[in-house]
């Protein structure tokens, strides 16, 4: 058997949640299957497991659960796929699981059955009370901060592998800094993932989406040319990223890990880990609570339904010509413009569900994100280039923390030396007084 490596996210709720945050796109999957529960039975389980295993190649195969909110299953649930994995895996197989929550149900049983079994859990943060608060919320409309906190102590008590989802959306994207710091500092969060929220919304909805979307959701899908108000735009994200970055070169490299600049050195050296920024996709699908299965997490939605696992095999339907065909529409949609882009190799256009703007030449496929990711790759690529070069030579990637003291230093000097109306020393074009040298 030909087995493809392939990434599959496990919805056992389906969109069920406890929480209600303003910007989920995944809470009106609930109307794809009305009058559902929404739980997983242990049929759909059993298929789940085996048949993952039974299409992986050896090496680790990762058994992931997503929401909704997957601890409203209940720890039987998580417990009986932990035995049946190891039941059924291969010799060559290694199982890892993981799980992102949002911490709220979380207590000394849970923390102690994710320590037992080495799972990895994501929780979702999106910063100090303040900027959490602004948008994830309970049921019945309050801050889930003290909550999710709460869970997060109780994982660190535990040992728990953790890493924090901070979703950056208009409310928050001003403050990377108090954001970075937090995470850092405070929690003492080594692995961190930042996602911008991008809901895409018709004009129909456009005024729907701008309150909140009142008491009825409709049907999200992957559909219109705008971007609800809680979207953040190219330029914000852009800048976030880049603070972070700066922030996290000057002291943190080898000792805090961010996804985003994990990928992008990844990529220096041939290899696509996130599918946002590699050339093709449809190898991470979603895999809905009554078994159907979705060519992605994000196209949750009538027209990406691949079949359902207990009428079609896992592995016919990951590899059939409908996912291949939707891995390949990326690339090939891709505008012009990006093509021809300085960055394309590191940013590949971003995901195709954000490609909704149009190029300055007015042909459509361009990233909602576009200006963004530009101006966050050029200016973390020469920081690439060093770290790769280390790695290649031997060394740790840290030496560019080295590097930029130096830099910092001699620039410093040189400005100090400059007299306030010649060009500041780094290259600016700008009088130093309006430079480096105006304080």
């Amino acid at each position: 058997m030909d087995r493809h490596a392939f990434h599959l996210l496990g919805k056992p709720t389906g969109a069920a949640c406890n929480l209600d945050c303003s910007y989920c796109f995944f809470l009106s999957k609930e109307q794809l299957y009305p009058g559902s529960r929404f739980r997983m039975d242990d049929t759909v389980l059993e298929a789940w497991v085996r048949q993952l295993l039974d299409a992986q190649p050896d090496g680790e195969v990762h058994l992931a659960w997503q929401g909704g909110e997957p601890t409203l299953m209940g720890l039987p649930h998580f417990a009986r796929a932990v035995a049946l994995a190891e039941t059924w895996r291969r010799p060559g197989q290694r199982v890892r699981y993981t799980v992102q929550t949002n911490a709220t149900r979380i207590d000394d049983d849970w923390a102690g059955f994710f320590r037992d079994h080495d799972v990895l859990v994501g929780v979702s943060l999106d910063g100090p009370r303040a900027l959490h608060d602004r948008h994830r919320l309970t049921k019945g409309g309050t801050g889930s901060f003290d909550q999710v906190l709460a869970g997060w102590a109780c994982l660190q008590r535990h040992g728990v592998q953790t890493n924090i989802l901070c979703t950056v959306h208009a409310d928050n994207a001003g403050q990377p800094l108090p954001i970075y710091r937090f995470f850092r500092d405070e929690l003492g969060a080594r692995h961190l993932q930042f996602i911008p929220v991008v809901e895409r919304v018709t004009e129909e909805q456009a005024d729907r989406a701008d309150a909140r979307w009142g008491t009825a959701r409709p049907l999200y899908t992957q559909a219109g040319d705008r971007a609800a108000p809680r979207s953040v735009d190219g330029p914000a994200w852009g800048r976030f990223l880049v603070a972070v970055f700066d922030a996290w070169l000057r002291r943190d490299i080898g000792t805090v890990f961010v996804q985003a600049f994990d990928v992008a050195l990844a990529a220096k050296f041939g290899r696509h880990e996130l599918c946002i920024h590699a050339p093709a996709c449809g190898d991470a699908l979603a895999l809905e609570h009554n078994g159907d299965l979705y060519s992605c997490d994000h196209y949750v939605e009538p027209g990406y339904r691949l079949g359902n696992i207990l009428q079609a095999p896992l592995a016919d339907l990951v590899a059939g010509p409908t996912q291949r065909a939707f891995g390949r529409a990326k690339q090939e949609s891709l505008p012009q413009y990006c093509r021809q882009c300085d960055v394309l190799d590191l940013c590949q256009g971003g995901c195709p569900k954000d490609r909704f703007a149009t190029t300055p030449d007015g042909e459509p496929g361009l990233n909602h994100l576009c200006e963004g990711y530009r101006a966050f790759f050029r200016h973390l690529d020469p920081w690439l280039e060093f770290m790769a070069a280390e790695l290649r030579a031997g060394r740790p990637p840290s030496a560019a923390m080295r590097e930029v003291a130096r830099r910092e230093a001699a620039l410093s000097a040189a400005v100090a030396r400059a007299g306030r109306n010649e060009p500041c020393p780094c290259g600016s074009g700008r009088k130093t007084k309006h430079c480096h040298g105006a304080n």
